[in-house]
């Protein structure tokens, strides 16, 4: 569905409705709104289908724990904000509107920007700054792709309906699809699951992937490998996966940094973008960065226009400085860095801000549960629920609409975030 494009309403139920709780972004979900909850009828997944069934909010705003109107919230979280010296805005699980209020706020005020996902963000970032990488889009892979090799994890489990988005059309824009092949690297789906082409599976402790990808890049350079087992494969099953991979006519390697968790992942990621340069010596193959989920790609890419950076971006000096390291919400808090902590989570009522002995201000889905009251607690609507907005895909190539499903008092996060800056020059 093109960018400008708004859903259909037939009487309770809206069709074409974009879902902003993966980094697919599916714009053909069908929402039954009738009575007080939403119900996914069609194109729904198991990440889709809780997330609009959530009760509606009605949470009420809260200062240190006592009910208050919203703007007494607004004018003490104001106040916070103008009595802190180094502030960090931290979770970021907002849309663009919410992420563009986010940055004036920050440019405003000298606060750290780091996103609740950057510490998966941050392994892709940093292979892009060092050499760059070949990527492609979902409308690629859905076009010209006859061989894909996930990376990692199974995929499914945070984007459920990848293969159905990408490879399960029979029709493409050159005609009827040609067979694909998918090769999992790593963990493969579930035994029931059934994809839309032929599926091998090699498995791969996710801590020598790096190990694999290197021996691959080996072999399709044609280099001599003499381990006989590469990361607890015997090296034929390396050869004849580089032997596919040269032959592939349109090759692509998706994968989502959230599952290398583990020591040094960047590393692993960098073996992969050197792989890819090497087969499009003489094939083409392109890899698929797979995120989104909270908002993170849609953060990163609203604040690289901002600023010239995505994530973990400080404004203190008046000029954005970008440290991968040094600006980390963990670390920041650890070292006490940070006076204030304001924390927004508009999708996930599960994903609450770290403790912290500094003033929190939250801006959180109403049905958020907190084991401590934060300084400020402003319940916000979901976009794309409770509000309009716009989401970016985990391609980067476009930011979908999001639509106003069903009435609410709940205000977004950039409305919110400007009824307090509103409020920043008024008197202490």
């Amino acid at each position: 569905m093109p960018a400008s494009s708004q859903p259909t309403v037939t009487a309770s139920v809206i069709r074409d409705v974009t879902c902003p709780f993966c980094g697919l972004a599916c714009d053909d979900l069908v929402v039954d709104t009738t009575g007080d909850r939403l119900a996914v009828r069609e194109n729904g997944c198991p990440i889709a289908v809780p997330a609009f069934a959530g009760a509606p909010g009605r949470g009420a705003a809260r200062v240190g724990g006592r009910e208050v109107p919203l703007v007494e919230a607004y004018a003490e979280a104001a106040r916070l904000l103008r009595a802190a010296k180094r502030p960090l805005f931290g979770g970021l699980g907002t849309d663009v509107g919410g992420s563009r209020a986010v940055g004036r706020l920050a440019d405003r005020t000298g606060a750290i920007l780091d996103h609740m996902n950057s510490a998966a963000v941050v392994r892709n970032l940093l292979v892009l700054q060092d050499g760059g990488w070949i990527t492609t889009t979902l409308s690629e892979i859905r076009n010209r792709c006859d061989l894909l090799v996930a990376v990692g994890g199974d995929i499914l489990s945070r984007f459920p309906r990848f293969f159905e988005r990408t490879l399960g059309a029979g029709e493409t824009l050159f005609g009827a699809r040609t067979p694909v092949e998918i090769v999992f690297l790593g963990k493969g789906p579930a035994a029931d699951v059934k994809l839309p082409g032929q599926v091998r599976v090699i498995p791969c402790d996710t801590a020598r992937l790096g190990e694999a990808l290197g021996a691959l890049r080996a072999l399709v350079a044609g280099k001599p490998v003499l381990a006989a087992d590469i990361a607890g494969q015997p090296l034929a099953t390396w050869q004849g996966l580089a032997d596919r991979l040269r032959a592939a006519k349109y090759g692509v390697m998706p994968w989502a940094t959230a599952d290398l968790d583990v020591p040094h992942a960047d590393l692993m990621v960098q073996a992969l973008a050197d792989l890819l340069r090497e087969l499009n010596r003489e094939t083409r193959f392109a890899g698929l960065p797979l995120g989104g989920a909270e908002g993170d790609v849609t953060s990163d890419a609203v604040h690289l226009w901002q600023t010239g950076y995505g994530t973990r971006v400080s404004l203190a000096r008046g000029v954005p400085e970008q440290d991968l390291h040094r600006f980390a919400t963990p670390r920041l808090l650890a070292e006490g860095a940070v006076d204030l902590l304001l924390w927004i989570s508009s999708f996930n009522a599960t994903r609450v801000p770290p403790r912290a002995a500094i003033p929190t201000i939250v801006l959180g889905h109403a049905a958020m549960t907190l084991a401590e009251p934060p300084a400020v607690f402003i319940p916000v609507g979901t976009p794309g629920v409770d509000h309009a907005g716009q989401y970016f895909r985990t391609d980067r190539v476009i930011a979908l609409p999001l639509a106003s499903l069903r009435s609410s008092a709940l205000p977004s996060v950039a409305d919110a975030l400007a009824a307090i800056e509103a409020r920043l020059g008024e008197a202490r």
